[in-house]
Formats: structure tokens, C-alpha cells, sequence
């Protein structure tokens, strides 16, 4: 048995009818697919190595303490396991609105916490997997880890031997009644005792000096008008899209105009927003989209272990400014700043502190901080980097992988990229009725990274890489490449119900 963390059990209560709080992915494989009893005997001989993925959630009565992790006495492996398939020419359309339909299904609380899709039906050979993991069981980076189980980096590998595995006995009420009080008193001691170290993450004099002169442009950030058609309660059905990029053509705009990799993808991202508020009439200057931006603080020691260990930063996207090259910029100043303000590890500090809030306030608060009006952002985007090497499962391989990062009550639209070889695979989730138009959002982003790309090389003599790009351009499918915002909005009735219902 294991008791939650804090955040974790904060991610577990955040649930409710239409707030499905799993992460998750689609998978696309090349290849004939596998059939069902393998992809489960591969699981279960991996299972020993994701213990997790056998236990289950119980909660203490009354919210007396977290909740804790059991093995589940009950577990069947194919209750978890799905076989389905896709209608005829199983397009990328019809794998959206299947995972869609998926991801908008709540996990059941009362088993351990996780579904797998095997998913046939695919054009040009292909087969797919769609996953899902509650979000109090793994972050994205942990998440990765854990696919990491099923994945091979040889297409040859042996299927593992099936081990024997025999659940502990579950505890009782009466046990977790007592054991939650105890957990209600030395956890909030447990972080007394952790203060001197918490202290030592906090800023420095000259760190608070260096902040307190950011905090004017800060200031000014916060002041500037947001859109507020992207802040209102969802419904519990979900449209889910997904665009591309490459790694090459984010070398080729940091070459030309400097900047990270977050810093070119928050410049697509609010090109995609840009063309999604002017498609509906509300694009004004000067106007913002603040995201939130997760953060990961894992230590490469904690590579696999089953938490939460996330930070954030909360960035102004400058939809309003009509300039690429300037908006990317106003992005690289705002993220400089945020790091020589440590804000990321100011909040890691406070989300340590959250553990002095009693267990129920916790149930209670983390409800309700998403049920109050948030002017203060409209979107989370979260970038998680994945291996630059193939990887196979049961021989066949891994050709691209989309994450699906949930929305949660006040905000209806999210956007997950996952890198993996040389892509950028964006998963973008959204409130059904809320977002009809998420086409204009997801083509958007892709016309953000052609128009810097564009001017990144008009900026320098066409190279060899310039030559590489163009070619992976011509050859990348047309699902992908960047069409008009124009047109995308002009789509037919029956194009724009992408989704599910």
C-alpha cells in the first residue's frame, strides 16, 4: 500500500462527470497489426516492471487522509485490454473521432486506473494504440516511462515470460480510518521538517531585485485583454485533432533568429490561436491568450517513479500582434524573464506547501479551482520531449504518437506536443459544443511554423538543410501540411464534426 502525494491526490479529486482527468496518447504503427492475445501477453509479462498498473484507488472516509494505492484482488487484464476498429478507408479522420469518443469516457475510479486500445482498420497497413492513464497516477514525463515498457528499440525483441503475481490483501476501512488520521498529523510536521530545504529553492536577494524589475512587463502582460470565448463550462464530449511539425524546421527558425524550442513552438501555437479568434470575429490588438506551461521538475534519478513532479509558467501568447517575427520574439523576452525570476521553482515550492492543507480542503480545493472564473489564462500547452531513435512494439514500428492532455472545467481547449525522431506531434483537446471550429485551431499551428520557416530562410542563403526541409515538406501528407485558415473555416458542415459525440 502507498498513500498519494498531495498533487496527486488533488489530480484524483479534480474529477467529476465531464472532467475526465486521464492524459493520454494515440499511437500509429506500421506493419500488419498484432494480433490481441499477443499485444496482452506482451503486457502482462510487463507488468511486473508497472506495478501500479494492477492497483487501484481507495479512498479514506470522510477524506481523513490521501487516498491510498492497493492492489486490486479483482484485477483482469482484459478488462483493460480493447480491440476495436476503424471504418473503411481508416483515415487520419476516422482515427481522430475514435479517440475522441475514447478520451472523452471516464476511467472507472473503482479499478486500477488505465485503458489500451489496439486499433485496426488503418490505410496503408498501419494500426494504432490508444492509451489512457489517469493524471494522479503519472505526469507526462513519467507517462513516457511507462510506455517505455511496452516499446523496443530492436524490432527483434523477445516477448517476455509470463510471471505469477499474487495481490496483497487490501486494508481495511477501520485501518484506513486510523492510518488517514495519523497521515493528517505527521504529514503537515513531515513538511515543517522539509521547510530549511524548500527555503534553499527560493530566490535570492539579487534574484527578488532582478524580478521586482521584471515585474512592470509582467504587469503589462496581465493588463492586456484576453479572449474570453476560450474561458466557460465544458459538456463531457470532446473533439480532438492533431497537426505536425519537424525538429529540422525548428533548427532552421532558431538558426535564423536564436530562441529554444519552446519558443518557436508557443509562436506556432499562437498563430493557431490568432487565426481561431479572428475566424470567429474577436481578434483585437494588443490581445493575449494566456497558457498555462507545465514544467517538469523530475530528477534524472526519479526516471520512473509514479508521480506528479510538475511545476508551471504562465505565458501571454501575443495573438493581436500581426508580425511573426515579432511575436516570436515577445515570446523569447517573456520566457528569458520567467527564467531569471525562477517562477518555476517558485511554484514547485508552493505546490510542496499544499501539503499542509488538510485532506478534505484538498478534495474540496482542488474542485473549486477550476470552478471559479479564471481570467488569468485560457489554454494550457505542454511540451513533452520524447527519443529521437525508432522504437518498435511486437516488431513493428512506431511511426508517429500524439498525446491527449485533458481540459479542465473553466478552460476548453488544451494542446499536448510529444516529440518523437524528428517530429512534433501536437494533440489538440477541446470541449465539443464549445469548439466546433478546432480545424482553424489545429491548421493554425501548422501555418505557424510554414510562415517562420518562410522567413527564416529568406533570411540567410539557401543550404543544405534549406534543401533537406523543402523536400520533407513536399513529402509530408496533406493532412498535415498548412492550408488557409481561410479555407479551413470554410469547410463543410459535415468536415467540421470532427470529434466525437
Amino acid at each position: 500500500m502507498e498513500r498519494m502525494s498531495t498533487l496527486d491526490a488533488g489530480f484524483f479529486f479534480m474529477e467529476d462527470e465531464n472532467v475526465p482527468m486521464h492524459v493520454g496518447s494515440v499511437a500509429v504503427f506500421e506493419g500488419p497489426p498484432p494480433a490481441y492475445g499477443d499485444l496482452v501477453r506482451l503486457l502482462v509479462g510487463k507488468l511486473q516492471q508497472v506495478p501500479r498498473y494492477r492497483q487501484r484507488v481507495r479512498t479514506v472516509p470522510l477524506h481523513l487522509g490521501r487516498p491510498v494505492w492497493t492492489d486490486d484482488e479483482h484485477f483482469e487484464v482484459l478488462y483493460h485490454v480493447r480491440h476495436t476498429a476503424v471504418p473503411a478507408p481508416g483515415g487520419d479522420e476516422q482515427l481522430r473521432n475514435l479517440a475522441g469518443r475514447v478520451f472523452a469516457q471516464r476511467l472507472d475510479l473503482a479499478k486500477p486506473l488505465w485503458e489500451m486500445w489496439l486499433v485496426e482498420g488503418l490505410r496503408d497497413d498501419r494500426w494504432a494504440i490508444i492509451s489512457k492513464v489517469h493524471h494522479c497516477m503519472v505526469d507526462g514525463v513519467a507517462g513516457w516511462d511507462l510506455a517505455a515498457a511496452l516499446l523496443d528499440v530492436t524490432p527483434d525483441t523477445a516477448t517476455p515470460a509470463l510471471g505469477s503475481w499474487t495481490p496483497e490483501r487490501a486494508p481495511s476501512t477501520a485501518w484506513l480510518v486510523v492510518d488517514g488520521l495519523r497521515d493528517a498529523v505527521v504529514e503537515p510536521l513531515q513538511q515543517l521538517a522539509r521547510v530549511p530545504a524548500l527555503a534553499r529553492n527560493l530566490p535570492t536577494r539579487q534574484e527578488v531585485l532582478d524580478f521586482g524589475r521584471g515585474l512592470p512587463s509582467s504587469v503589462r502582460r496581465l493588463a492586456s485583454p484576453a479572449a474570453r470565448s476560450l474561458n466557460g463550462p465544458s459538456g463531457p464530449h470532446r473533439r480532438w485533432e492533431w497537426t505536425q511539425a519537424s525538429l529540422s524546421e525548428v533548427k532552421l527558425v532558431r538558426t535564423a533568429f536564436g530562441g529554444t524550442v519552446n519558443d518557436v513552438v508557443l509562436a506556432a501555437v499562437t498563430r493557431g490561436f490568432r487565426d481561431l479568434l479572428a475566424g470567429r470575429g474577436e481578434l483585437s490588438d494588443g490581445q493575449v491568450v494566456r497558457s498555462l506551461v507545465p514544467v517538469s521538475v523530475r530528477a534524472e534519478s526519479e526516471r520512473g517513479t509514479l508521480n506528479n513532479r510538475v511545476s508551471a509558467v504562465l505565458v501571454s501568447l501575443p495573438v493581436g500582434e500581426p508580425d511573426p517575427l515579432r511575436r516570436l520574439a515577445r515570446l523569447r523576452d517573456q520566457m528569458d524573464d520567467l527564467k531569471s525570476s525562477r517562477q518555476a521553482v517558485g511554484a514547485q515550492a508552493l505546490t510542496e506547501l499544499a501539503g499542509f492543507a488538510a485532506p478534505t480542503l484538498l478534495a474540496m480545493g482542488s474542485r473549486l479551482t477550476f470552478r471559479f472564473p479564471q481570467p488569468m489564462m485560457q489554454t494550457v500547452t505542454t511540451n513533452v520531449p520524447g527519443p529521437r531513435i525508432p522504437l518498435y512494439m511486437l516488431g513493428r514500428q512506431m511511426v508517429e504518437i500524439h498525446p491527449y492532455v485533458p481540459i479542465a472545467y473553466n478552460l476548453r481547449i488544451s494542446v499536448g506536443i510529444f516529440s518523437y525522431l524528428d517530429q512534433l506531434n501536437f494533440g489538440i483537446n477541446a470541449d465539443f459544443d464549445a469548439v466546433p471550429d478546432i480545424g482553424v485551431l489545429s491548421t493554425g499551428i501548422r501555418d505557424g511554423f510554414d510562415e517562420l520557416v518562410k522567413y527564416a530562410a529568406s533570411a540567410r542563403p539557401a543550404s543544405k538543410d534549406d534543401r533537406t526541409r523543402s523536400s520533407a515538406k513536399a513529402a509530408r501528407p496533406a493532412a498535415v501540411r498548412g492550408r488557409p485558415a481561410a479555407a479551413a473555416a470554410k469547410r463543410s458542415p459535415n468536415s467540421r464534426r470532427r470529434g466525437s459525440s
